[in-house]
């Protein structure tokens, strides 16, 4: 909604989080990761993280996929990168793990987090993905991971990365995919004008080529079909209630405004009311925003 700086990913990663839990209706998807690949005592899986951000990603499964684990973060941000050290630190402080950054100015710096159930090498790793993902080793039979990332590539793009997971034998794990559903209570008349041009300005090239949008769960679930990979989805919705999170609320109130504006400016007025009625309103107002986890695992 905000683009993709670390004031946002902070905002919106608890409700990530919460949509992802099992008492929120969500698969456990890491768990049945797990049970596909059993590994020998010891050995790693192997994760690569893309689009990264922050690591909040890493932060909502690795406790789940649980043992030996090694991260590689990707992004083309080094100033998200550069705020993953702290961000981990951070989390791993309130979860009360063990936390060690590994390496020196010679050498690769690293990270080192354990907790009762599992314990993760991470490196942090800068590349431009919509211009360079062929260049990424992929290894043998890692986890490809992303999340809030398929809605903004476009087929073309979302083709090459299965292609090169599947030549890799990787197993697939997408979260927080926008589907398009989206649900105010109590309504307002502006809805569905908003919505409909959010929804257009999804489809915007967002560096990786015509984005794919509210589309873009059902294409890869084809994409993935037409590889061979068995796949599987749950939802994981954010739930935002407004006299809980006004901030949230605010910042989605804003974000759709701002894009339904971007897409047709000749509409400001009546995106500037629906606007200023949104915004009185936010202490009584419930906000559900459809999305998607995938998991797909090489036939």
């Amino acid at each position: 909604m905000r683009g993709f700086d670390a004031a946002w990913l902070h905002l919106r990663e608890p409700f990530d989080h919460a949509a992802r839990e099992p008492a929120s209706g969500a698969l456990d998807l890491p768990g049945r990761l797990t049970r596909w690949r059993k590994r020998p005592p010891g050995e790693a899986l192997a994760v690569i993280d893309l689009a990264c951000g922050h690591g909040a990603n890493l932060r909502a499964l690795a406790p789940g996929l649980g043992g030996a684990q090694h991260w590689r973060l990707v992004d083309h941000d080094p100033v998200l990168l550069a705020a993953v050290p702290d961000a981990l630190a951070q989390w791993a402080r309130r979860r009360e793990y063990r936390f060690m950054l590994t390496g020196d100015a010679s050498d690769e710096q690293g990270i080192d987090i354990a907790g009762p159930d599992f314990h993760a090498k991470v490196v942090c790793h800068r590349l431009d993905l919509a211009r360079d993902l062929a260049s990424l080793d992929f290894g043998e039979m890692p986890l490809v991971t992303a999340s809030a990332l398929l809605d903004l590539v476009s087929v073309s793009w979302l083709q090459a990365l299965i292609h090169q997971a599947r030549a890799a034998r990787a197993a697939l794990l997408f979260g927080l995919t926008v589907d398009g559903r989206m649900a105010w209570s109590p309504t307002d008349p502006g809805d569905e004008l908003v919505h409909g041009l959010f929804s257009q300005h999804q489809r915007r090239d967002k560096g990786f080529g015509p984005a794919l949008g509210s589309q873009a769960a059902a294409v890869a679930l084809q994409q993935m079909a037409c590889a061979d990979y068995k796949a599987l989805q749950t939802c994981t919705d954010w739930v935002i209630d407004g006299a809980l999170a006004p901030e949230m609320q605010r910042a989605m109130v804003e974000g759709m405004a701002d894009a339904a504006l971007e897409q047709d400016p000749a509409a400001r007025d009546a995106v500037q009311c629906w606007k200023a009625r949104r915004m009185a309103g936010i202490i009584g107002t419930r906000l559900r925003v459809g999305h998607v986890d995938i998991v797909a695992t090489p036939a």
